[in-house]
């Protein structure tokens, strides 16, 4: 990834600074949110702001709204927001506009003031000129700390990057150096796990990292299309029958690039997809034809156990079976415990992120000993697919007219 600017370039006392955070969090059916660890970690570069003596505008969106509609308004985001800070948080009922205007006119340096949900706005997806400049009056300078919208060229998350001087909050900055320990500047050997359903879901992740890591475990259902291509009976499993050749191809450009690919030896078996039911391991060639394979056998296990012990970093993204399901969570527990082990011991620089996945290693009890689990969900995904994000683009380009412009002064 090239260079961006943060917050210690920038001068930001007395100065409005607009923050684009992601507060597009779950919540309940009464509108109480269920997981505030977005938005505390949106809080540490408001709250930095707002201690530098900056006049802060908080910009985001929520849901997915086809024009205003109060039940995807963001006014009741704004008392949390608040008592994560332990100070003030105002709200305008508007994004833009003179509502918007003089909630922002209002601001003392270090206040706080919660702009109302910029999807409510056709001008933002459309990454429409007309209302980045609106937003911009809003403004001196720009802060994007939203790394899981950055896949998205919106107004916010793009555009005001082009207009005002702009900066990396510290929850991407945060973001974008693990990930350049994970594949751009890692140290190898370099180890990524990928497991999941389907392999429809991942091609472009599968294409991208047979050419970028030494090693690639791959789990779950995915793992059974792989091991049909090359002729092994799969019973009843989850398999993509007519992605056999895609997998084939896989295979053949891992070769090319000296990636070694890691599938199962053995699996756990079971004749119902529900917890509990009577399961057993069987090596691949034993595989009965009722049966279905659920998760990796221990055998398989150790391969990759071993993987991880070979690894200096480590990419991961999918459970490696059903962990939803006990006993099928065992592969993709004891997987995640031995890579949290080899962090806490330095020996590993660990990456993972993905819904499915988090709760995965939420499950093993492994999140906080890895070196760092993205929350970004398609931003973090496309990421791993190599596809450039826009808004890590518009920063770099940012960060370029900068020093181009201070080495004309």
């Amino acid at each position: 990834m090239t260079a961006f600017r943060t917050l210690d370039d920038a001068d930001v006392k007395g100065r409005r600074v607009l923050v684009r955070v992601d507060l597009n969090v779950p919540t309940d059916d009464d509108g109480r949110v269920t997981d505030t660890t977005r938005i505390a970690r949106a809080m540490t570069t408001v709250g930095e702001l707002a201690d530098r003596g900056a006049r802060v505008v908080v910009l985001s969106h929520f849901g997915r709204p086809k024009g205003r509609d109060p039940k995807e308004s963001l006014r009741a985001l704004a008392p949390v927001c608040a008592e994560i800070l332990g100070r003030p948080v105002a709200f305008a009922d508007e994004a833009v506009g003179e509502a918007a205007e003089q909630a922002v006119a209002a601001l003392g340096d270090g206040d706080i003031v919660l702009l109302e949900n910029t999807r409510f706005h056709d001008g933002e997806e459309k990454n429409d000129p007309a209302f980045v400049a609106d937003l911009a009056k809003l403004g001196d300078l720009y802060v994007n700390d939203a790394f899981s919208t950055a896949h998205r060229a919106h107004a916010s998350t793009e555009g005001l990057a082009h207009v005002l001087p702009a900066f990396a909050g510290r929850t991407m900055q945060a973001e974008l150096e693990a990930l350049a320990k994970g594949l751009e500047t890692p140290q190898r050997p370099v180890v990524a796990i990928v497991g999941g359903a389907k392999v429809s879901t991942k091609l472009a992740l599968l294409e991208n990292l047979v050419t970028r890591v030494d090693a690639l475990v791959v789990g779950g259902g995915m793992a059974n299309t792989f091991l049909l291509a090359q002729g092994v009976p799969v019973g009843k499993s989850l398999a993509e029958r007519d992605l056999a050749p895609t997998a084939l191809r896989i295979l053949d450009a891992a070769e090319k690039h000296s990636c070694s690919v890691i599938l199962p030896v053995d699996g756990v078996v079971a004749w119902e997809f529900k917890a509990g039911t009577e399961s057993h391991a069987y090596g691949l060639d034993a595989i009965p034809d009722d049966g279905m394979i659920l998760d990796i056998g221990p055998q398989s296990i150790e391969r990759v156990r071993a993987a991880i012990d070979d690894a200096m970093t480590l990419v991961w993204n999918g459970p490696l079976g059903a962990f939803e399901l006990e006993p099928f969570d065992r592969g993709t527990v004891e997987a995640a415990r031995h890579a949290a082990e080899r962090t806490r011991q330095r020996k590993l620089v660990s990456v993972a992120g993905g819904g499915d996945t988090i709760a995965a290693l939420n499950k093993a009890n492994a999140v906080e000993d890895f070196t760092y689990v993205s929350t970004a969900g398609g931003a973090f995904l496309e990421w791993l697919e190599g596809k450039p994000l826009p808004g890590i683009a518009a920063l770099s380009l940012a960060a370029e007219r900068a020093r181009a412009a201070a080495g004309q002064a």
